[in-house]
């Protein structure tokens, strides 16, 4: 598999962060904000040895787990991974996302296969340990419409988003947890939509029924989204956790309780480490004064202060709480509470044994601002391992890109710089050259013929003119058929070239952000997903080329 420099893609691409590459790259330039190093022996030997030292309530986690992935279709190699993690010798790679329609974007699935084959080396490396791979289902979060669509590319390579709405039209009110929100009988009209806009070939079928069996009315978007991702990575023993269940918020309690208690301290500490590394990079996320959500009369709300710090309430709502009070349900019933996009990582490796944690370049920015947090909190900061990233390359791309000359790097330019190198690809004919030739050589012919013509009768140079007109004439007839025939060669190749380049940057994107798997397993059969898990490097930190091919 060839492979980009992250630092090489253009800006257009939608681009790296200058954070992101200093970590992959130049990591002693962002050593002061990570407490390891991803790269080397040494910082996994060390995270193991703590990670396996923390005292954990396995038995709970291990219940919850055989519980959840009962319900979530996990196969029996995810189940013994949830039975070797009652072992303190058991550690786990993590990820996590949203539960997205579908699996969300391509995304998704890299980093699924990056903790799968992170997790199998190093259990191969530290063979006195066993590594499981886990998926943490963020369905806690309440941004409906971040998780309702999934987008697929037309015929002409132009993305096409296809939807859930829940109702008619898109919720105004907070509908809570999308994790615990159950599709209704509107998930009919997305299938119809889906079905509308995915070009059918002999593998649709199959991949159709298999995602109809798991996103039915009724089920959950946690379950539909784990159960769809079961069927994609079978037998890969792929573990999934929902941490929105009354027994793991009673784990999370002293966690609740903390913050509430010394609150504002975890805010004061990211604005702290935010201002420090703003001097040289950005800060990906916001604190709040508290940073935590309840949830009540069916929606997520944010905990905010008043202008008493004895006094909270819930954003948006006229619901009001006194500090005892928050105090009192993060003791008795912490399963009312949810931790928002700071504490949501220091809540996650509360509860696992966690090695390691694969992350997106946005996980790694914000990781950048937390490591004061997990100090705080007692609570280890894993290895923060960088997600593989990939693009597809799709034949009608590589058939254009081989006859004009084009490399990757030039197609994801500007496409006004790509079609100006086309054209003059296609244009190394020069017409007016070719026809000034033809012209000169013709008149020079027939001039030479003059003066003999003269000598035999001097009335054919009359006729003589006339033939020299007449073929003035035709050349420049000839000339604008050639122009025209060139332009539409042109234009021809410049629709085609869009097109592959809309494909390989759709809305001036990298696909991995944008186009769902679905887009790619219908054209190359389910056997692509046998050829990511088994091709994709997860230890190249590159931006890596797959190759597809309709043969």
């Amino acid at each position: 598999m060839d492979c980009i420099d992250y630092r090489q893609l253009p800006a257009s691409a939608g681009g790296f962060s200058q954070l992101f590459l200093d970590y992959v790259y130049n990591f002693d330039a962002v050593r002061q904000y990570f407490t390891h190093n991803f790269r080397g022996n040494a910082p996994y030997e060390a995270m193991i040895a703590t990670a396996a030292a923390r005292p954990l309530d396995r038995g709970t986690l291990t219940r919850v787990l055989r519980e959840q992935n009962t319900v979530f279709g996990g196969t029996q190699p995810t189940f013994d991974n949830i039975a070797l993690l009652q072992k303190p010798t058991t550690l786990a790679v993590v990820t996590g996302q949203q539960v997205g329609l579908f699996g969300g974007p391509l995304y998704t699935i890299f980093k699924t296969v990056t903790t799968i084959k992170l997790a199998e080396r190093l259990k191969a490396k530290f063979p006195s340990y066993d590594v499981v791979p886990l998926f943490w289902l963020e369905g806690e979060d309440h941004d409906f419409l971040e998780m309702n669509n999934i987008a697929l590319l037309d015929h002409e390579n132009k993305p096409v988003t296809i939807e859930y709405l829940h109702g008619e039209t898109a919720p105004e009110r907070n509908l809570g947890p999308i994790g615990e929100l159950t599709f209704n009988d509107a998930l009919t009209k997305t299938f119809e939509r889906l079905d509308a806009a995915l070009p059918k070939t002999e593998f649709t079928p199959e991949i159709i029924s298999a995602l109809k069996s798991c996103y039915t009315v009724g089920t959950t978007f946690n379950r539909a989204f784990a159960r769809w991702m079961n069927f994609l990575f079978a037998d890969h023993g792929l573990v999934f956790l929902s941490s929105n269940h009354p027994d793991l918020k009673r784990l999370l309690s002293p966690l609740f309780v903390k913050e509430i208690a010394e609150f504002p301290k975890t805010s004061q500490l990211v604005i702290a480490q935010s201002a420090e590394l703003e001097e040289r990079y950005h800060a990906q996320v916001k604190p709040k004064s508290l940073n935590l959500f309840m949830f009540h009369k069916g929606g997520r709300y944010l905990i905010q202060p008043r202008e008493r710090e004895e006094d909270f309430s819930l954003k948006g709502t006229r619901h009001f709480i006194q500090r005892d009070e928050l105090l009192r349900i993060a003791h008795e019933t912490p399963e009312l509470l949810s931790p928002n996009v700071i504490l949501r990582p220091i809540a996650q490796d509360m509860l696992l044994p966690t090695v390691a944690y694969v992350a997106g370049p946005s996980e790694i920015a914000y990781h950048a601002q937390l490591k004061p947090v997990f100090e705080f909190f007692g609570v280890p900061h894993p290895i923060i391992y960088p997600r593989a990233s990939a693009s597809f390359l799709e034949e009608r791309l590589l058939h254009a890109m081989e006859k004009y000359g084009l490399d990757i790097l030039q197609v994801m330019e500007n496409p006004d710089t790509v079609a100006t190198r086309v054209s003059e690809h296609i244009s190394s004919i020069k017409l007016d050259d070719l026809f000034a030739n033809a012209n000169g050589t013709m008149r020079t012919a027939l001039n030479e013929m003059k003066y003999a013509l003269k000598e035999i009768d001097p009335t054919l140079i009359g006729a003589l003119e006339n033939v020299l007109a007449k073929l003035d004439q035709n050349m420049n007839v000839l000339k604008e058929k050639s122009i025209a025939a060139q332009k539409r060669k042109n234009e021809t190749a410049l629709r085609q070239i869009e097109k592959a380049a809309n494909g390989l940057l759709p809305n001036g994107n990298l696909q991995e952000r944008e186009v769902n798997v679905l887009q790619y397993i219908n054209k190359h059969s389910l056997g692509l997903m046998s050829r990511i898990i088994g091709e994709l490097d997860v230890g190249a930190f590159k931006h890596q080329l797959l190759a597809l091919s309709t043969r």
